[in-house]
């Protein structure tokens, strides 16, 4: 006699149990990564170490493998959860250099300047801001301080720098503008002590600095800095060292023409006005990350993509061969020219190499979660 068997019902309840223990297990795990956070911030260990992570993702997937489940999977849900640890982890830091008796950010009131001020707060730095309002009393904001942080609009920056002759003579001046040549040539003429250039490659809604990248261009005095490198390696950064001619070269390609594309497509869009909601309804995971990267753009402030674009001195140079280049793959279409239009296709892939193949892999992950997370038109 065969056994009755078990009700959907049943089996739901079984999975809602399973799930509550994973929630259950998951805030234990949450709270052994915060104790994680506070020993890492007494000895001054960085938030993110690749080592581990790499080693326990591949631990987890061969675990996953022995027991029939899928790798992928595992290894998509332990990322989500070390991302959400990571968050839990940066409460305060230890403090790399806690001779600095005062560090000043100028702007720090800003978007990206109020991220600094935050992270030096937390490390346990005495922070000033200094605000257009403050000029009056700078002599005295800038007596003592062992670090001068300019973290105002591109095209003030200069300017700004050009008022930081006075500064104590030990005192560290940085920059974190997206263009470096210009700052970090304008602080080495205004400030006779360290110098540095950074670039932090991130926005002002990043939750952390976990596995956020920073550039650095060397200025002056190098070893009298490394306690802020150091700072930010504790705080999770990662640092990219680069000369600043080669930074603003690489910048025209990653920064000024991806925001120039999108603010021409937006544009475009805007001005044949079709149904928004309708075109991501009907798009597939790929063209919806695209078209968020576009839209992205314009709910930023346009002021400071202004200034990307505009003060970047290859901008025009560079933009008008890309002009060109449309202009010819048009021409193209136009002719109704699929062989060449194919023998570019190769050609171009043939430049990007393996990059291509690692691109069609790391895209899949972004557009699975895309896939989950597809809310807007429903």
């Amino acid at each position: 006699m065969t056994e009755p068997s078990i009700s959907l019902d049943e089996l739901r309840i079984q999975i809602d149990k399973i799930d509550s223990q994973m929630v259950e297990l998951l805030a234990q795990r949450a709270k052994i990564t915060a104790q994680v956070g506070q020993y890492k911030s007494r000895v001054g260990l960085p938030i993110y170490v690749p080592e581990r992570e790499a080693e326990l993702i591949s631990k987890r997937r061969e675990q996953a493998e022995a027991q029939g489940v899928s790798p992928t999977l595992v290894e998509d849900l332990l990322r989500r959860i070390m991302r959400e640890s990571y968050h839990t982890q940066n409460v305060n830091y230890l403090c790399t250099n806690p001779e600095i008796k005062k560090i000043v950010v100028v702007g720090g009131a800003g978007a990206l300047g109020r991220i600094f001020v935050d992270m030096f707060t937390r490390s346990g730095y005495s922070v000033t801001v200094l605000e257009k309002a403050d000029w009056q009393n700078s002599d005295a904001i800038f007596e003592d301080a062992g670090l001068v942080l300019v973290a105002v609009p591109i095209q003030m920056t200069e300017e700004i720098i050009s008022r930081l002759q006075n500064l104590p003579k030990d005192c560290l001046l940085v920059d974190i503008t997206s263009t470096k040549q210009k700052p970090l040539n304008a602080m080495l003429n205004a400030h006779s002590g360290p110098v540095l250039g950074l670039h932090p490659m991130f926005g002002p809604d990043v939750p952390s600095l976990v596995k956020q990248v920073v550039v650095v261009c060397h200025g002056r005095d190098e070893t009298k800095y490394q306690w802020l490198l150091q700072q930010m390696t504790i705080w999770g950064a990662i640092l990219q060292h680069s000369d600043a001619k080669d930074h603003d070269d690489a910048m025209v390609f990653i920064q000024v023409m991806r925001h120039f594309c999108s603010f021409v497509f937006g544009a475009h869009l805007a001005s044949e006005n079709p149904d928004l909601k309708q075109l991501v309804s009907l798009s597939s995971p790929i063209y919806r990350l695209e078209l968020a990267m576009v839209g992205r753009l314009f709910a930023q402030d346009p002021a400071l993509y202004a200034d990307i674009i505009f003060d970047n001195k290859d901008s025009v140079r560079l933009l008008s061969k890309f002009a060109q280049q449309f202009a010819q793959a048009l021409t193209l279409v136009e002719a109704n020219d699929k062989r060449e239009f194919i023998k570019q296709f190769l050609q171009i892939g043939a430049w990007f190499g393996d990059y291509s193949k690692q691109s069609l892999i790391d895209s899949k992950k972004l557009l699975l979660k895309a896939d989950d997370d597809r809310t807007w038109s429903e």
